[in-house]
């Protein structure tokens, strides 16, 4: 049996059976009966009671909201970040309403990026690497063009970590975070010219239309004598991205960082992010100390180690099998319900041990 109470009238009862628990043994079954009562309260469909229906856009138009040239989830009308409390006082429908926004998917026309998966990278029911490199030209898959070129592919690329990756039973997802936007041609203005003024003689007209074509035609063979390689005018539409704090502190066990160029101060980062960073990270910098010597940081992030060697592209290679280990040992604090700060890598780790 489903009981559906007002709070006008909840508020009755609790205080009824505040002054009935002051009375003597008499009073004990009508105490249990109230129990009873308040027990079989649908709390749920109290909550409905004066909430709207949950029946939102599936379109990030329809929620009147755009993403902007700089890639910011922004209102079409007042230019105001996502405001979370809609309406006053109805927290789950404004829950309702903010997961409903974050299922809306990207449209037809919408800039899009790809990415690379592994074929369990979304059904591995125990771990998931996600390898994701620095800023700059270096592209999905790569850590620095420099060593792809002039060392190997091993230094270079998340190829041998993709490779030990699966062998450990690891799902592996390869973001691409530099491809941010996608360029397209910019639409051709075309301004109507003066010469089309039905009270000049055509003779005129046509004189005009004859001096405005070679004018355009010599300024676009100077503008391609000037840029050879530009052929045409082109503009950039930024592709969005999605924010889930939550989602990633939930499910994130550990992130290994090589030479990171982050600054959590600039990025501005709450105290949450900042000692999850400090318990779940670690940094392996640039340094000429050994292998996983702690290096002292000026920033409240995440712990430093060093990574083996002085060369920032070399980072990644060089700590390679420091990061792995890593991994392990954090996942198996995590199977084993320990406290996450087991995983911390402030110490310093005895080159031999590796």
């Amino acid at each position: 049996m489903s009981i559906s109470l007002s709070s006008l009238i909840l508020l009755p009862i609790w205080i009824n059976m505040a002054q009935i628990q002051q009375g003597g043994p008499d009073e004990k079954e009508k105490t249990t009966a109230l129990k009873d009562l308040l027990s079989r309260i649908d709390l749920d469909e109290l909550m409905k009671k004066d909430e709207p229906p949950l029946d939102f856009p599936d379109t990030l138009e329809g929620f009147e909201y755009a993403f902007n040239e700089k890639g910011q989830l922004r209102h079409i009308k007042t230019g105001e970040p996502f405001v979370f409390n809609y309406r006053e006082d109805l927290h789950r429908w404004n829950q309702k309403r903010y997961e409903a926004l974050g299922e809306v998917d990207a449209t037809e026309s919408e800039p899009k990026s790809f990415i690379f998966m592994s074929e369990d990278a979304l059904t591995n029911p125990q771990k998931l690497m996600v390898l994701i490199h620095g800023s700059g030209v270096v592209r999905a898959g790569q850590w620095a063009r420099r060593l792809i070129i002039n060392e190997d592919l091993d230094s270079g690329t998340q190829i041998p970590f993709i490779k030990r990756a699966v062998a450990e039973g690891y799902g592996v997802i390869v973001l691409n975070p530099n491809e941010n936007y996608i360029e397209v041609e910019k639409p051709k203005i075309h301004v109507q010219s003066s010469s089309d003024s039905s009270d000049e003689p055509a003779e005129k007209r046509e004189r005009k239309d004859k001096v405005s074509k070679e004018t355009k035609k010599r300024r676009d063979f100077y503008e391609k004598y000037r840029n050879p390689q530009r052929e045409k005018e082109m503009m950039q539409l930024y592709i969005r991205m999605i924010q889930r704090e939550a989602d990633v502190k939930n499910k994130v066990t550990a992130v290994a960082l090589t030479d990171s160029v982050h600054n959590v101060w600039h990025q501005e980062a709450g105290k949450t992010i900042r000692e999850w960073m400090r318990e779940n990270c670690c940094n392996w910098v640039s340094s000429s100390e050994p292998l996983d010597t702690s290096v002292e940081s000026m920033l409240p992030d995440c712990p430093r180690v060093s990574a083996g060697t002085d060369r920032h592209e070399l980072t990644s290679w060089k700590s390679f099998p420091s990061i792995f280990k890593f991994f392990t040992e954090a996942s198996e604090a995590k199977t084993s319900s320990l406290k996450p700060a087991v995983t911390r890598r402030s110490h310093r780790i005895k080159h031999e041990e590796l």
